[in-house]
């Protein structure tokens, strides 16, 4: 493709593609899980599928569908500021409920890769399930990708997709994009050379892990895709980088030159402010507790990371343009004013922890090193955090 193509028109062509293909677009916009599930935020896009992937019931819009569904976890925090890694983001998802097989579902994928976003076969390679101790190998997957012309490794690990320890799994087939120099043909398969990114997984849902370890065919098999939107839009703009896309345009302009952190911090500040305005969008507020201590941690991080460099720095200043533009592309309808003051609230309540925290770990006990006792007396009778009382210790 010689334009780009922007994340607006890639979200359009995904969409477009299954429903044309008999998909129902189905709401998966909140990152809030329904009332009885037990989890903080939504963490995948089949994750509010799950009761119907399973066959408890049908679903109310049918056996094929489509979806955009934002996800946040927690579990990468610490990589957050590395080229790929965000704590908010969207997975593109499509779903056959015991409808057409997985050789179907490989089939479109490919299509889709290849005349909807333009990518040249040459540029794609494709992992299927080698087999393993418990099941064979996906010959069905395997020969799909053979006759389609892919070049295909068999892998073991990989290619076996679980929910968790219990529950839900299958063999998945997962579908590659070259992202080195456009003008040296790819090299080596995708578990040798990192060029080689990951865009779409392809699970065929075919068992049920129990908790003996045991597995159970499933009666109702069905089909489930996810795929990144953020990865896929970074590797069709050509970008090395997540922060480089049209996504974070607004963000990558005009925080850098407003409060010029070093190193990956322009990335950390502009993921948790990003994923902290969609988590006020979604109706949650700061707390010491469940959803609200995930936002306060977020907006914290972000402030501390901010004010090691400059203890001046404010929130106040936050550009409306990316307020505006965060709110409008994940089309949350609050406005940018509650959100700010949201925003702004969290930061005089912290700076006013930090105040307390210095004065009272310049006491002369807490002088040389702290005991998990005295981490435990700073948090309960105090509200220090140990990570703040880390952080507000480090020269």
């Amino acid at each position: 493709m010689t334009t780009p193509p922007s994340t607006d028109h890639i979200l359009r062509t995904f969409t477009d593609f299954f429903r044309e293909r008999g998909h129902e677009l189905i709401t998966g916009s909140t990152l809030l899980p329904p009332p009885t599930d037990p989890v903080l935020f939504t963490t995948s896009g089949m994750h509010p599928l799950t009761p119907y992937l399973e066959g408890r019931r049908p679903h109310p819009q049918g056996r094929r569908l489509v979806n955009v569904q934002r996800c946040l976890r927690t579990s990468d925090l610490d990589e957050v500021g590395d080229p790929t890694h965000l704590t908010m983001f969207e997975m593109l998802g499509s779903w056959s409920l015991g409808d057409y097989d997985h050789s179907q579902s490989l089939r479109w994928g490919y299509e889709l890769l290849r005349d909807g976003f333009g990518v040249l076969p040459e540029r794609m390679y494709v992992t299927v399930f080698g087999g393993g101790e418990e099941v064979g190998p996906d010959s069905e997957s395997l020969d799909t990708w053979r006759e389609l012309g892919l070049p295909v490794e068999p892998t073991r690990d990989e290619n076996w997709w679980s929910h968790g320890p219990v529950g839900l799994c299958g063999p998945d087939s997962e579908i590659f994009l070259w992202t080195g120099d456009p003008d040296t043909p790819p090299q080596g398969t995708p578990t040798a050379d990192p060029r080689w990114v990951e865009v779409w997984n392809h699970v065929s849902m075919r068992y049920r892990r129990h908790e003996d370890g045991s597995l159970q065919p499933l009666q109702q098999p069905s089909v489930d895709t996810g795929m990144g939107l953020e990865r896929l839009v970074t590797v069709l703009q050509g970008h090395d980088s997540v922060y480089d896309s049209d996504l974070f345009e607004p963000w990558m302009r005009l925080l850098p030159p407003l409060w010029n952190p070093d190193g990956p911090s322009p990335r950390l500040v502009c993921d948790h402010l990003r994923s902290g305005i969609v988590v006020i969008g979604d109706g949650v507020r700061p707390s010491n507790t469940g959803r609200g201590y995930v936002l306060r941690r977020l907006i914290r991080r972000a402030l501390t990371t901010l004010w090691r460099g400059d203890p001046s720095r404010t929130l106040v200043d936050l550009p409306e343009e990316v307020l505006s533009h965060t709110l409008d592309h994940f089309r949350q309808s609050c406005g940018t004013g509650p959100v700010r003051e949201v925003l702004l609230d969290e930061e005089r309540r912290f700076g006013r922890l930090l105040e307390r925290g210095r004065r009272v770990l310049g006491r002369p006990e807490f002088e040389g090193p702290l005991s998990d006792d005295d981490y435990h007396y700073l948090h309960d009778t105090h509200g220090l955090p140990r990570d703040l009382v880390t952080t507000l210790r480090t020269p």
